[in-house]
């Protein structure tokens, strides 16, 4: 295997990981950083990255493990220090522009619904892929999709015109 390979996976996938880091933790020095890291790890496996049959969905599944494992760790450390400064927002990067509202409802999805909607979403993965990665079932998957669509309509303020009653 040649480093051309790896370096145009790099040059693909880089900013869409940083949108899925971003999407998940809504910290762009931070999204950066997971995205490196992952890109990092994948460059130390990348025999195995290449033979996956979908290298960015591998990204993509370690920046989210690496993000979960991130927002974990600073809220332990924030619930122990018992912080009472909050910290100062950073504003959005030129890419989220319109999509800001969105992002911050997927950073208010719990943890379990954010990173299904961030990896059937934004990283692409089919729902089986997702189930491989958290380590679930597709109807889990499924439904917690569904769940988090919902929530994020009713953050939205966006409603369907269609009923969900039953028949």
């Amino acid at each position: 295997m040649t480093d051309e390979w790896f370096a145009r996976l790099y040059q693909t996938a880089y900013r869409r990981v940083v949108v899925s880091a971003y999407a998940f933790n809504g910290n762009l020095s931070d999204a950066e950083e997971i995205a490196q890291e992952a890109f990092a790890i994948a460059y130390s496996r990348r025999r195995r990255v290449q033979a996956a049959d979908n290298p960015e969905g591998w990204l993509h599944t370690v920046a989210i493990n690496l993000a979960r494992r991130r927002w974990r760790r600073r809220t332990t450390l924030d619930r122990l220090l018992r912080k009472e400064i909050p910290p100062q927002p950073v504003p959005p990067p030129d890419w989220v522009g319109e999509h800001q509202e969105l992002h911050a409802a997927i950073r208010g999805l719990s943890d379990d619904h954010r990173a299904v909607v961030v990896l059937f979403y934004l990283a692409d993965l089919p729902v089986d892929e997702v189930a491989a990665v958290l380590g679930i079932a597709p109807g889990t998957v499924k439904s917690r999709l569904s769940r988090a669509r919902a929530a994020l309509a009713e953050r939205l303020g966006v409603h369907s015109e269609v009923g969900h009653g039953r028949s």
